[in-house]
């Protein structure tokens, strides 16, 4: 058990962590890096499971604010493997010299604010403490597993794994009779490559998710060349769109091209395969009949696929595309062609139990040897409430955020001063390439720390009229799309008892940086300091 002091302390040691290390000790701030796990990586610490991989392309899903890094450092496949990101974390911290300054296999459990001498006091589960006068949570959108709630859980005698805490060691599913709950991105990504082992595979399926083909292969050197030749324009380039993702984007509308038209344009985007798909047509997301033609488009995929029409309209959403995050897959719906892979549909008729042997549902124990649970996370909020966070007059962020959670810009809370949050609710976060997003935000909050330490403040708190006013935008601006007509994790639909709220910022990458340099060119406007 050990007291420090340090100017800030930063919770979580992936991409955000580190880059948020590297940037204040260029300032002179005496920091320190907390994480959980043994090593740094963050999301591509923890998420091992078979057939991993980023759904960003490999030369877009990467750090930007060293040109030698960007350079030196080359990828081996058009979307990235988990053990290359994570070797690509270590690479950045070795090159960095970060470790040094990261104190590992530790979880903060709580973290109180004294207002009297504007310091936060943080402990962790191990009984260490730390002092600082600022305090960011760089824990991520998506680190916080989900459990479902399913009578007997707990009771299965054989091997249990959740994809978001995957052992390090390699799972050998060779002969064995495994089951898989949930068809998220997790369970799109691993199914395909358990069947390729297991003697039978069990896929338990609640709601079908659309899935388009990532056409992975190897990186083609004329491409990383060519980009590699203007990475700052490209770069620029990519902050232009609503994603913050370089690609083709149509501004048209799908209703004002013939059937024809649009049926070669979605085979097109179908054939390049990842997220530009959406790309096709600018309204896809806020037109009901444009979001029609391209989801009956996948729809027919799917059908094309599976072979057995039962099992094809099985795996067909019914939903609109684009509701849930997209998923990019490889080989996903014709895993359900081999013979042992068996598709249970659970939406109207519900798991019913887990047995120490099996899984029990619509009337039959399903036998098996291996239980897979791939149902996601506690997205954009659940890492934040895990920790018992107590501000002024012992406001705690867990209460504050029971109805659903309210920041400003995704990076601060009233009532909560010298906190800040990465890529927090209330950013445009897991709507955009993650990467530029967290150097996005981490440059904001070191600008703005180096903004307090010239002028000599000692605290900074959001005005609650300014978080109110950009909640409120934030919510408005989520009900101009289709996003909202479908249950997601965006809404923490995907969690039992969580209030519905719209949580990441559908205005735009460009539209959300704009505002964030509105605010600091006006003296951090919205912002009461001390």
């Amino acid at each position: 058990m050990s007291e420090r002091e340090y100017d800030v302390v930063v919770v979580g040691a992936g991409f955000a962590g580190m880059y948020l290390l590297h940037r204040l000790r260029g300032l002179g701030f005496k920091t320190r890096v907390v994480e959980a796990g043994s090593d740094v990586g963050g999301t591509w610490y923890w998420n091992r499971y078979p057939g991993a991989r980023v759904d960003i392309e490999s030369m877009q899903y990467s750090y930007q604010f060293d040109e030698d890094l960007q350079q030196e450092w080359q990828w081996s496949e058009r979307y990235s493997p988990q053990p290359e990101l994570l070797k690509y974390a270590g690479h950045v911290a070795d090159r960095f010299d970060l470790r040094r300054d990261i104190q590992f296999d530790t979880r903060i459990g709580s973290a109180r604010y004294d207002e009297a001498t504007s310091r936060w006091t943080l402990e962790a589960e191990n009984g260490d403490r730390f002092v600082a006068r600022f305090f960011v949570m760089a824990t991520g959108c998506l680190s916080k597993p989900n459990w479902p709630q399913i009578e007997g859980l707990g009771s299965f005698a054989g091997p249990t794994y959740h994809t978001a805490l995957w052992p390090h060691e390699k799972v050998d599913f060779t002969g064995q009779r495994v089951a898989v709950i949930g068809t998220g991105s997790s369970g799109i990504q691993s199914i395909p490559v358990i069947a390729e082992q297991a003697a039978e595979l069990f896929v338990f399926q609640r709601t079908p998710n659309y899935a388009i083909p990532a056409h992975n292969q190897p990186l083609d050197p004329v491409y990383e060349k060519k980009v590699k030749s203007r990475y700052a324009e490209f770069r620029t380039e990519a902050k232009q769109t609503p994603p913050g993702i370089h690609g083709r984007f149509r501004v048209g509308n799908a209703m004002d091209a013939t059937p024809k038209q649009r049926q070669a344009e979605y085979e097109r985007r179908w054939d390049a395969g990842g997220l530009s798909f959406m790309g096709s047509y600018g309204d896809l997301m806020f037109n009901q009949d444009s979001n029609d033609t391209v989801a009956d488009f996948v729809r027919g995929k799917i059908r094309e696929i599976v072979k057995d029409p039962d099992v094809a309209e099985k795996l067909c959403p019914k939903n609109i595309i684009g509701g849930k995050r997209l998923c990019i897959d490889t080989s996903y719906y014709a895993t359900y062609n081999q013979e042992h892979v068996h598709l249970i549909d659970v939406k109207e008729r519900p798991i019913e139990a887990i047995t120490p042997t099996s899984v029990r549902a619509h009337g039959r124990d399903y036998e098996i040897d291996v239980l897979v649970i791939a149902t996601g996370f506690d997205a954009m909020t659940g890492a934040l409430t895990a920790v018992d966070i107590r501000g002024k007059d012992d406001a705690n962020l867990r209460e504050r955020w029971a109805d659903g959670p309210s920041s400003y810009l995704g990076l601060a809370m009233t009532d909560f001063p010298n906190l800040f949050t990465v890529t927090g609710p209330g950013s445009p976060s897991v709507f955009t390439n993650m990467l530029p997003t967290i150097e996005q935000h981490v440059d904001w909050i070191v600008d703005c720390l180096a903004y307090m330490k010239d002028r000599n403040y000692t605290a900074i708190e959001a005005e609650p009229d300014a978080e109110k006013a950009w909640w409120d935008h934030h919510q408005e601006v989520s009900k101009i799309g289709l996003k909202t007509t479908t249950d997601s994790w965006y809404l923490g639909a995907n969690v039992e008892g969580k209030a519905r709220v719209f949580m990441p910022y559908y205005g735009g990458f460009p539209t959300y940086c704009q505002k964030c340099e509105e605010v600091a060119a006006g003296g951090y406007e919205g912002f009461a300091f001390g």
